[in-house]
Parts: structure tokens; C-alpha cells; sequence
């Protein structure tokens, strides 16, 4: 009779077990399906960047069988949150300038933080090459662009952000972001002998994917 009653009681424990397990995996169920029910009807938006500004400081070619190139950019970038109910963390963001797909200033961080429903963040950095090795027909193609009067480059911010619900927040996303700096001549700022100055022309709005 004992024995019958020990193997009773076990029975009474695993059932209580099984019930307190099927109990949790129910509530972190529906809990996944509220979370995930939240996300779709929110639908967060990309956040919007945009170059204002971007001044060459210096932009000097050293030509030769190994052309160099030092550059000094300042650049003035906006990010906006378009989401109503939803923030945004800017984990890490890196910046930094290409010509023709080839990078010519080395990344430099931008402050991360939080950036709330509709809030705009301005980030104005400095961005530095010094002596970056070019292949010989990016040294010639920039040449031929600067001769012309124009130069096309791109302003790139590489980063992580992550989605803010309510109390909840999502894992890391990547945040890469391409914008567009059409400068030209400046001819009444420019002179015979000197390097021509360089002028942004207008505000662009840059390709963002998450």
C-alpha cells in the first residue's frame, strides 16, 4: 500500500509539472503574438537622413605611380524619426565620404542616443583621409572631374538603431544610409594657381535601408 501511494503522489508531481509547463509555454505564446500583432499594425518606418551640408576644407591629390589623397570634409546630417508611436536608438553610427564607391575618409563616430516619434537629430562631424592610397583611374577620373568643374561624392552612415514599443524594444537592426553631395566650382571664389574651391549645391535626400 505504501508503495502504491509513493507512485501515486509522483504521478499527482509529473501532472503538476506538465500542467505548469503547458501554463508558461501558453503565456509566452500569446505574449509573442501581442508583440508580434503590435509590430504589424505599427509598421515602423525607415528613419529619413538628409545631407544639408558638406564644405571641402581641403581635397589636395598627390599625383604619381601611387596617387595619395588628404581630404578634410565637414558635413551636416539630419536624421528624422517619421513614426508616431514608435522611438528610435541610435546605437552606433559611423560616417564617413566615398568617391566612386571607394572610401577616401576614414569612419568617424557619431553620437548615438535615443531619438523619439517625429524628433529630428543634427550631426555636423569632420571627416578625415589623409594620404589614402587611390588606384591610378579613380586619380584620373577625380582629376578629370575637378578640371571639369564638378564633383560628385557620397556621404555614407553606417550603424545599428533598434525599435522602441511602448516598454518593449526590439534586437539590432542595420542602418546604412547613402547621400548624394554635388558640388561645382565656385569660379568667384576660385583663382589661376590655386586649387579651385568647391561648392555644395543644395540639400539631398539620402537612400536609407534597415
Amino acid at each position: 500500500m505504501k508503495k502504491d501511494c509513493g507512485i501515486h503522489g509522483e504521478q499527482k508531481r509529473h501532472k503538476l509539472y506538465r500542467r505548469l509547463f503547458a501554463a508558461v509555454l501558453v503565456l509566452l505564446i500569446l505574449a509573442f503574438l501581442a508583440v508580434l500583432v503590435v509590430w504589424l499594425v505599427l509598421r515602423p518606418t525607415k528613419p529619413r537622413f538628409y545631407l544639408q551640408d558638406a564644405d571641402l576644407l581641403r581635397f589636395n591629390l598627390t599625383p604619381g605611380a601611387a596617387p595619395l589623397l588628404t581630404s578634410v570634409v565637414q558635413v551636416t546630417l539630419s536624421s528624422r524619426n517619421p513614426n508616431d508611436r514608435i522611438g528610435v536608438y541610435y546605437d552606433r553610427l559611423d560616417a564617413y565620404v566615398l568617391y566612386k564607391s571607394q572610401q577616401v575618409t576614414a569612419a568617424t563616430a557619431l553620437p548615438s542616443g535615443y531619438q523619439g516619434h517625429n524628433d529630428v537629430t543634427v550631426w555636423s562631424p569632420y571627416l578625415y583621409g589623409a594620404d589614402v592610397p587611390l588606384a591610378p583611374y579613380l586619380a584620373d577620373a577625380l582629376s578629370q572631374d575637378e578640371n571639369a568643374g564638378y564633383l560628385l561624392l557620397y556621404v555614407r552612415v553606417d550603424g545599428l538603431l533598434r525599435w522602441k514599443v511602448g516598454t518593449w524594444i526590439s534586437g539590432h537592426y542595420h542602418l546604412q544610409a547613402n547621400c548624394p553631395a554635388f558640388l561645382t566650382v565656385d569660379t568667384a571664389k576660385s583663382h589661376a594657381g590655386v586649387p579651385p574651391l568647391f561648392r555644395f549645391q543644395q540639400i539631398t535626400a539620402c537612400s536609407v535601408d534597415v
